[in-house]
């Protein structure tokens, strides 16, 4: 049920209102604004919603305003959802906790949202995982290759090389447009071009067209396809997908999906928390990664790219989420559970004070730097014995990844040769490939190779179990020779004794993961445990948080768990 009010419309359904938050919770840019008007909006995150109870935000970004919001004051929230301006109707704060240095607040739950109707049509974006090849072509016929990116019922957005500049320069009458969807659809349509924006950073032009000359039957295919466009997109975003079916249109032929909580041939039922879940995109990316790696194709610079930005964005979010969620991707396979655990705690431990776009090469580096491993002889990972020739053979595969990333125009080179060139490098000139020693190596490279080791030696390995961070942490320190004294002391100064993600036993005999921890580095909320297996849904038990020492006592012992 809705009422028209003025530029707005107010919705009322339940659902419909459930589904707008949604959309805000995973794309981001939410306001608060106070109702006196007195501040200017201030960016938050919305991170949660309980259906008819509550809105969970982190106010961390607006700690100056939390006493008068404390003290009651109103204030409303608006965003983007849905292609379309969204407003709350005012709300109180109900509940503020302060955890792990972040304000956690809660509000009551909205029963009804403002939406401001504009004019322009409705565009469908294509998320991260939705590719739809596409092609213009002009007079003479020849094709450019592109990639959809959003659709509707007046036009499209396609993503397109600098070398469609020419064509498009040409274009005084309309191009042919056609797209290729994932269960086969072909589409052909006239368009102009009417805008184009370059991105630099990935040497790509975005080209909006207007569609012309188009039958009934056409308007009536495009319709369809913003539907379902729109209906794929919602399956990605939502956490919880058990009322969300796959749209056909992006099924490939033979590979029909079983049900509806599937990324690839991923279930992330099985995924312990949310942001885990939200993971999966990156981990099925990797995974795919890999095999066009032993097909021979080169690292794909945009999909490196989007799932970097993605990684960054999470990051912002809820860091801490964020590093215990890299503990529960054990479905994952170890190249790719270690590269995002990598990517992570590296980015964590360095990226403070530094340039966005630096620390998106750190990420993407971390990202990949061990999927050259997928392009050496695989006898080597069984041998029982691990001897010189078997260590020069392995030692290619970091020039052989470097190798597949000169698309990657983006990446910076300096990065990218910091973190895959020298993760593996040792101070006494024990590592590889240079074997370079002391001052020749790079400081971030000294970095990642400490974080490198602390993220190998938290899983199993053939010839050795997974260790805890105490143990990994007597290891680092006392081979001075081969790792730095300085980022060692530093990475357990910055994730503590027992970091986020750990198991451990607290004196109450009772088990239980450190979800966060306190300014002081003691546990601020953990997630019970029943046995010492890792992290998936099944084995997720109840959540405390609050006065830990208290509730369980203090810990007495981590446990090692191979995630």
């Amino acid at each position: 049920m809705s009422v028209q009010q003025d530029e707005y419309e107010s919705v009322t359904s339940p659902t419909a209102v459930s589904a707008f938050l949604d959309t805000m919770i995973e794309g981001g840019g939410v306001s608060l604004c106070l109702a006196s008007g007195q501040v200017r909006p201030e960016p938050i995150v919305l991170m949660e919603q309980h259906a008819g109870k509550a809105l969970v935000m982190d106010l961390s970004s607006v700690d100056h305003l939390l006493s008068r919001l404390q003290q009651g004051e109103r204030f409303f929230l608006r965003g983007q959802s849905q292609g379309k301006v969204v407003r709350t109707p005012l709300l109180s704060l109900t509940e503020t906790r302060r955890a792990g240095g972040r304000f956690l607040c809660c509000s009551d739950y909205p029963t009804t949202l403002d939406v401001l109707q504009r004019r322009e049509s409705f565009r469908a974006e294509l998320r991260l995982g939705m590719a739809v090849p596409a092609s213009i072509s002009g007079e003479s016929g020849k094709g450019i290759l592109g990639e959809l990116r959003d659709l509707s019922q007046d036009g499209c957005q396609i993503e397109l090389p600098p070398t469609a500049s020419g064509v498009l320069a040409d274009a005084h009458m309309p191009l042919l447009l056609a797209f290729t969807f994932p269960d086969g659809t072909y589409f052909e349509v006239q368009g102009m071009p009417r805008h184009q924006k370059t991105d630099p950073e990935r040497h790509l032009l975005r080209v909006g067209f207007r569609f012309t000359s188009c039958t009934s039957e056409q308007e009536r295919q495009i319709w369809y396809f913003v539907c379902e466009i729109e209906r794929e997109a919602a399956r990605y975003n939502k956490e919880e997908q058990d009322d969300r079916q796959p749209s056909p249109l992006f099924e490939q032929p033979g590979k029909r999906a079983t049900g509806s909580e599937h990324v690839g041939r991923r279930d992330i039922r099985r995924y312990a928390t949310p942001m885990a879940r939200r993971l999966v995109k990156i981990a099925a990316y990797l995974d795919a990664q890999l095999l066009l790696l032993q097909q021979g194709s080169d690292i794909d610079s945009r999909q490196l790219s989007r799932n970097a930005d993605r990684l960054l964005l999470l990051h912002e979010e809820d860091r801490e989420a964020l590093l215990f969620a890299t503990r529960c991707l054990s479905p994952e396979p170890l190249l790719v559970r270690h590269g995002i655990g990598v990517a992570v705690h590296l980015l964590d431990l360095v990226g403070a004070n530094m340039p966005r776009d630096v620390r998106k090469a750190i990420v993407a580096s971390g990202l990949v730097h061990d999927l050259g491993k997928a392009l050496v002889p695989q006898i080597l990972f069984k041998a029982p014995h691990f001897e010189a020739a078997h260590r020069q053979a392995m030692s290619e595969h970091v020039s052989l990844l470097i190798d597949r990333l000169q698309h990657c125009h983006w990446l910076s080179a300096t990065v990218a040769q910091a973190v895959i060139g020298g993760i593996n490098e040792r101070l006494d000139g024990s590592g590889y490939p240079e074997g370079l020693t002391g001052e020749d190596i790079n400081e971030l490279a000294k970095a990642s190779a400490v974080v490198d080791v602390v993220e190998a030696m938290r899983r199993d390995r053939v010839d050795r179990p997974a260790k805890t961070a105490q143990q990994i942490y007597r290891h680092l320190f006392s081979h001075p020779h081969q790792f730095d004294a300085r980022w060692i002391k530093r990475y357990v100064e910055h994730f503590k004794s027992l970091p986020v993600g750990s198991l451990a036993y607290f004196s109450s005999n009772q088990m239980a993961w450190i979800v966060r921890l306190d300014e002081h580095g003691a546990p601020a909320e953990v997630t019970l445990a029943h046995q010492a297996e890792p992290l998936v849904r099944e084995t997720l038990g109840a959540t405390l948080s609050g006065d830990i020492l208290e509730k369980l006592g203090k810990p007495t012992r981590e446990v090692a768990v191979s995630t």
